[in-house]
């Protein structure tokens, strides 16, 4: 897990090291509490701030315009998974390898989120797609008005259910007629999805998978599908049913399978044991998106080399908010020119 260190008698920084195998093996578990109450941060105090709207700045717009430009998303939790507001630019460290770097960019604003949903239509899906529908219509419902989605379904393989739409009632309507069959390609599809992000129009695109199974079906591997994942920079979520009777070894795995790609991006992933949670943790998904900080910044040794950078972020806060958990993507590769 993740461990503190002392920085003096009254505040502390928090690290950790963002990498594949950052979380622990199981699954994050939600206790569906929405009332965030989040730390003022100058070291020694603190104080009651109340659950503001935030998530991504305008700067974030110019992430693709400038190559040397790094923007770390960041999520931070309670002990009781509860969201951490109200936070500022000095209360985070961000270390490229081994590096500090001076932070450019801080915001916690709501922006539109580019975003697509992974929707699971095997066989085992049949008896909780009832629940399914309606955890898509949650994490819709709880975005940003001006955010635009896309909809892909798999099960012997993924298919697009709905291109990209900024209207709710258009993933809505091609939900009613979603019938499940056949297999699991689960990798396949978030493979695919990713691929269907390129044409997203905002610059902080995020993927919901829902699913009650590990994968089956697929032509491409785990380390395939990890390695687009670094190159993507779109935020992963799951949300996976588990059966823990199940013996079947694929969805005996599903879910830590869900846990490494996921936390590789500095998403997260959800177990639970029945389908009726479905639309409430898919709700909370979809208010973590709209409070998350960014923090950007220029390597200071920027090397367009290709190679992959490791991400480390730290946080100031004062002792009696530990322990908080730190969500961000693991890395991200230098431009090659």
């Amino acid at each position: 897990m993740r461990n503190a260190m002392a920085w003096g008698p009254k505040a502390i920084f928090l690290s950790v090291l963002l990498f594949p195998c950052l979380a622990a093996t199981t699954l994050a578990q939600s206790d569906l509490d929405e009332v965030h109450v989040a730390p003022l941060t100058n070291a020694g105090n603190s104080a009651s701030v109340k659950l503001q709207p935030p998530l991504l700045s305008h700067a974030a717009e110019i992430i693709r315009k400038q190559v040397d430009l790094v923007l770390v998303p960041v999520t931070i939790t309670d002990e009781r998974d509860r969201l951490l507001t109200g936070l500022q630019e000095d209360n985070f460290q961000v270390f490229d390898g081994k590096h500090r770097q001076q932070i450019k960019h801080f915001s916690s604003e709501d922006a539109p989120v580019s975003l697509g949903i992974v929707l699971d239509l095997s066989s085992s899906m049949a008896s909780k797609m009832e629940w399914a529908r309606q955890a898509v219509l949650e994490f819709c419902k709880a975005a940003n008005p001006a955010d635009e989605f896309f909809m892909v379904s798999f099960a012997d393989r993924p298919e697009l259910l709905a291109g990209f739409t900024d209207h709710i009632e258009d993933i809505q309507e091609r939900l009613t007629s979603a019938v499940p069959h056949g297999r699991t390609a689960l990798l396949d599809a978030v493979y695919f999805a990713i691929h269907q992000m390129r044409g997203a129009k905002y610059p902080k695109r995020a993927l919901l998978i829902i699913s009650d199974g590990g994968d089956n079906h697929s032509r491409y591997g785990e380390r395939e599908v990890r390695s687009l994942l670094k190159e993507a920079d779109v935020m992963l979520y799951a949300i996976a049913l588990i059966d823990p009777t199940s013996q079947v070894l694929e969805e005996v795995r599903g879910p830590e399978l869900l846990e490494e790609i996921t936390s590789l991006t500095g998403g997260r992933a959800f177990g639970i044991g029945q389908p009726n949670l479905l639309p409430a943790i898919a709700n909370k998904v979809g208010m973590e998106l709209r409070n998350q900080y960014v923090l950007g910044y220029h390597p200071d040794n920027a090397i367009h080399n290709g190679k992959w950078h490791r991400i480390q972020v730290k946080i100031k806060l004062p002792k009696s908010i530990w322990p908080v958990w730190i969500h961000a993507k693991s890395g991200y590769y230098a431009p090659t020119e």
